[in-house]
């Protein structure tokens, strides 16, 4: 499946703005990439498509490499001292270790740096020298991420933190990097209250105008005086990471061992039982088709996509079943990509249904009560201390799903509970361990100790929402409600301030740049995109049911708006919980 969205546009601007643009016939050339580098390149290209570009060899800049002199080599790497560094000893012995140097920085590399390059031996050989602005990770065709999953900590920790405002730039350079490769120039907005939130909009506003100076036609188009770029910090919404999701892909993330995007079980096929390994990305067009699905859906679906693809093959089949699959391979070996396509995600749904079954299911109700502040008839909850009470004294009820439980019942009581019950229910729970998880929370400012630090802030009132839909996923992320908000032009401007008064563009410039004037009339239909875009920043983490509410509101607007949701990295509830525990610890340099 073509990668769509987000992943299209980068990986077009990687292979036509750096491989293509110095690929000259019958020159073999190497590319050497850094540990950033190549994470965006993974997760937009395919190793066969920058093979056929005329790349002989991919390899890492910071391991020991042979030299290859007669070649040219491409550097696509971040602008870090490691990276440089690197480089520049490349070719600091007499023999160079490549033949000439074309340089692609992934943003804009420091005057230091560059100086460093300018005195180096490099400054001989280096044939292109650019920088490409495509600082972050395309993780799903409308969902991005700035690939550090330490951000929680430089944000929030209660220990003194001098890099903070390094950081913060370093950040706002990423974001506007992202706006760059969109051709968008949005008015930005911040949630008030939270100091980072504003700091972090101004940077970025600095830096887009900056990026719009080098690149006059960014935010030009129908339409695109419309586009927006919010920045939310995850204080805003603590409840969404930390409820048991039961749609198929924040379900298999939370109860599952998924590692990098890869999940790995036991399949039995012809023979011997072995272990599979899956990766779960947009090149699976099973798994985009059933992703966001409620779990209840998606046996159902995957058995009914299975018996209609058998019977387009022909292929009898009474139950599309385990058993059945490993029959019809046998008999049907050509089409084993699909078959174990069907076969893997039958197995992945098994697996979250046989954990919800033996520990979460008793939980789900509990949690939606607490988040939703009523019953599923829609009476508000009376005595939440009653329905809570028998989940903390259940030993076989992991430590971190109590946890969740009591964070939930806090923020059910809006004004949050006494330093005394809080003790109570963490004993109750047996959990002394684990207890700084609650305290350190407050850090993002929640509101969780009664005439505590952060009295007096409370959380957003969710909308209330009409329609069918399953009693064990009633609650709908916060942020879903500010998307369909700012798109309709709802959004409170006190609230949700403008960096700068959004000034409508003037599209029909006559003036036009003779660098960037024309970048529509040669691009293709992937990267053209003249609707508005939503862009949405959370600070300190995104959880999965927020990736998916980007989609449902795009999907809602019939396409006329494209959403897109980013962050520092992606949560799972446990990642989430176990970043807040950091919080009041000293990190640990090697980190």
């Amino acid at each position: 499946m073509a990668p769509s969205g987000l992943k299209a546009v980068v990986g077009e601007k990687i292979l036509n703005g750096v491989i293509k643009s110095v690929k000259k016939d019958g020159e073999w050339k190497v590319l050497i990439v850094d540990h950033m580098s190549m994470r965006i390149l993974s997760s937009c290209c395919k190793m066969s498509d920058i093979l056929a570009e005329g790349v002989t060899i991919v390899e890492d800049i910071n391991k020991r490499r042979e030299p290859i002199s007669s070649l040219e080599a491409i550097y696509l790497i971040s602008p870090v001292e490691k990276s440089v560094h690197a480089l520049i000893n490349d070719f600091k012995d007499a023999a160079f270790t490549y033949k000439a140097a074309h340089i692609f920085f992934t943003d804009t590399c420091p005057d230091g740096l560059f100086a460093e390059i300018g005195r180096s031996r490099v400054a001989k050989v280096v044939k292109t020298l650019k920088e490409i602005n495509v600082a972050f990770l395309p993780y799903e065709s409308q969902v991005f991420s700035l690939d550090d999953p330490n951000s929680l900590y430089s944000f929030y920790s209660s220990k003194p933190n001098e890099g903070k405002e390094k950081m913060l730039e370093t950040l706002a350079e990423q974001i506007a990097t992202l706006c760059d490769t969109l051709k968008e120039y949005p008015a930005i907005r911040y949630r008030k209250g939270p100091e980072e939130n504003a700091r972090l909009a101004d940077e970025v506003y600095q830096r887009l105008t900056a990026h719009k100076a080098d690149n006059p036609s960014m935010g030009e188009g129908p339409d695109k005086a419309r586009s927006q770029l919010l920045i939310v910090d995850r204080g805003f919404d603590p409840i969404s990471p930390i409820l048991h999701e039961l749609t198929f892909q924040a379900m298999a993330y939370d109860l599952l061992d998924i590692k990098q995007d890869i999940y790995t079980y036991q399949s039995s096929g012809i023979g011997n039982s072995n272990d599979r390994e899956v990766l779960l990305d947009e090149d699976d067009e099973l798994w985009v088709q059933l992703r966001h699905m409620h779990i209840a859906d998606v046996t159902k679906k995957v058995t009914e996509l299975l018996r209609t693809f058998c019977q387009s093959k022909r292929m009898s089949t009474d139950n599309a079943n385990m058993k059945d699959l490993s029959q019809m391979l046998k008999k049907m070996p050509q089409y084993q990509k699909e078959l174990s396509m069907y076969s893997t995600h039958l197995h992945l749904a098994a697996a979250c249904m046989k954990t919800f079954k033996a520990s979460v299911d008793k939980l789900c109700e509990v949690e939606q009560d607490l988040a939703m502040g009523e019953n599923e008839q829609g009476e508000p909850l009376k005595d939440a201390m009653k329905s809570i009470v028998p989940v903390l004294l259940d030993n076989e009820i992991e430590a971190y799903d109590k946890i969740r439980i009591i964070l939930l019942y806090i923020f059910h009581k809006k004004k949050g509970i006494g330093e005394e019950n809080l003790a109570k229910l963490i004993q109750h729970a047996n959990i002394p361990s684990d207890s700084n998880i609650i305290n350190n929370l407050q850090n993002l400012g929640c509101n969780l100790i009664a005439g505590g630090r952060n009295a007096g802030i409370t959380l957003p009132e969710c909308k209330k929402r009409t329609g069918s839909t399953y009693q064990l996923s009633r609650w709908v992320p916060i942020i879903k409600d500010i998307m369909e908000n700012a798109i309709e032009d709802k959004l409170d401007r006190k609230q949700w301030p403008f960096i700068s008064d959004p000034t409508p563009i003037n599209t029909t410039q006559t003036a036009v740049s003779a660098r960037f004037g024309h970048w529509h009339k040669n691009k293709s239909p992937t990267e053209y995109r003249s609707g508005p875009r939503l862009i949405i920043f959370v600070i300190g983490g995104l959880s999965h049911s927020e990736m998916r509410s980007a989609y449902e509101v795009t999907q809602a607007t019939d396409g006329k708006w494209e959403v897109l949701i980013g962050s520092s990295h992606i949560l799972t509830p446990t990642s989430f919980l176990n970043d807040l525990k950091s919080l009041d610890q000293v990190p640990n340099p090697d980190c």
